[in-house]
């Protein structure tokens, strides 16, 4: 299987990048414990794009390095996607990438897992997830993971974070992997999750059981 991760950070060293990577080994990592899955890692960083999307706005095609990278993330089995926070929502190339990616078509993530992470100056922005992120990847109809990971500047060495990230990460490999399914005959479907194993009971088999 393959993650892909997507960068939008600017600088270097970028913190951006760090949280895609350190999301990107927790995942492989709860992979591998859960499902004895082997998962290859890619890197796009969208700041090495930044011209050949610009040129895609206006030429209508893609160049040979943004060629390469849309073929990676619409290849994938799941995606990490990481933004810095600018203006109280995800960066414009961030935004841009995906308009380019998507273009006319806008099922291209349809059905795919997506971790959504973003980091930031301060932890007031953290809603960023929910308010923006969340609804660009439902709109383009992928299956986005229940816990998005925030890191404001104050979170790198704190406590938080690193659980924060494992539980995301868990959930990104439960969805890649698939739910596994029970005995058959017994009725009953054991499923693990980000939360560990658990047992769902038909309905009807719990209405016997009440019976006298």
């Amino acid at each position: 299987m393959k993650i892909v991760v997507v960068s939008a950070g600017l600088s270097v060293p970028s913190s951006t990048r760090l949280l895609g990577d350190r999301l990107a080994a927790a995942t492989v990592r709860r992979a591998g414990a859960d499902a004895d899955v082997e998962v290859d890692v890619e890197v796009v960083e969208l700041r090495d794009l930044a011209v050949e999307i610009a040129h895609n706005f206006t030429n209508g095609f893609p160049g040979r390095e943004l060629a390469a990278a849309i073929d990676a993330v619409t290849s994938a089995d799941g995606l990490i996607v990481v933004t810095p926070v600018f203006s109280a929502s995800y960066s414009g190339l961030f935004k841009s990438f995906f308009d380019v990616m998507s273009g006319g078509d806008k099922d291209v993530l349809a059905g795919k897992p997506v971790l959504i992470a973003a980091t930031g100056g301060s932890g007031r922005h953290s809603l960023v997830l929910e308010h923006a992120l969340r609804p660009l990847f439902a709109y383009l109809r992928a299956v986005v993971v229940p816990t998005g990971v925030y890191a404001a500047s104050e979170d790198w060495g704190a406590e938080g974070l690193a659980e924060r990230i494992e539980r995301a990460a868990g959930e990104l490999a439960g969805l890649m992997v698939g739910l596994t399914a029970g005995p058959r005959g017994s009725g009953a479907v054991s499923v693990t999750g980000a939360g560990g194993r658990f047992e769902v009971i038909p309905f009807a088999q719990q209405l016997a059981a009440l019976r006298p």
